[in-house]
């Protein structure tokens, strides 16, 4: 079986306190893993050692066929959004976009602008993102998760500040990424993203993850 990323008995301390313990995981391409868990039980400093963020006290995390932290630095073709996406307020949506996509210099105005309209965003709109609501903050960063065609999709509560709609058609979303082979995992404290999206689901409590 082929494995997008494997975590492999991970730990990590913070000093005298253990945020993850031993926790194990492998995901396959093309299906959608949930995270259940209260605020402070280790989802989101699992999700900084798999992205490459936090270094692990013990145990190995491998993405795409690389472990992280000794072949690469980082994960290789991955998107993410980690807790409150961050972006510059005195530019519009698009031009936010149009910058991070610089960096790798893999993708053009076209899939930029294609990533906002799948997210109900309009590519042309002049409105500053410091004007945005959370809702549209948060379609932002789905869109620039998106946009560069990643295999692999990391999601802290993607569905924060979106109403009953919005969560609805971006559910609909990821499914129709997992149909065109994106692995998936996401943190959510709603029920129907478990239920609806997840091939599988974990509860985290004090750092360790057992499968429901």
């Amino acid at each position: 079986m082929e494995y997008i990323a494997e975590i492999k008995n991970v730990s990590k301390k913070f000093g005298d306190e253990t945020a993850v313990r031993e926790v194990s995981l492998f995901l396959e391409r093309g299906k959608i893993y949930g995270i259940a868990g209260r605020n402070g039980s280790g989802k989101t400093v699992l999700f900084k050692m798999i992205i490459g963020f936090l270094k692990p006290t013990a145990g190995k995390i491998f993405v795409n066929g690389k472990e992280i932290g000794k072949d690469t630095d980082f994960a290789e073709d991955i998107g993410i959004i980690i807790e409150t996406p961050g972006f510059l307020g005195g530019f519009s949506g698009y031009k936010n976009l149009e910058y991070l996509a610089g960096i790798k210099k893999q993708i053009g105005k076209e899939e930029i602008r294609k990533s906002m309209e799948t997210v109900g965003l309009d590519p042309d709109s002049r409105k500053k993102v410091k004007k945005y609501s959370l809702g549209m903050r948060q379609r932002l960063g789905i869109a620039q998760a998106i946009m560069e065609h990643p295999k692999l999709l990391i999601l802290d509560e993607p569905m924060n500040g979106l109403d009953r709609e919005g969560a609805s058609e971006i559910r609909k979303l990821f499914l129709q990424l997992k149909e065109e082979g994106t692995t998936i995992l996401l943190a959510s404290h709603h029920k129907e993203d478990m239920v609806e999206l997840c091939d599988e689901v974990y509860e985290m409590e004090d750092g360790c993850l057992r499968k429901n």
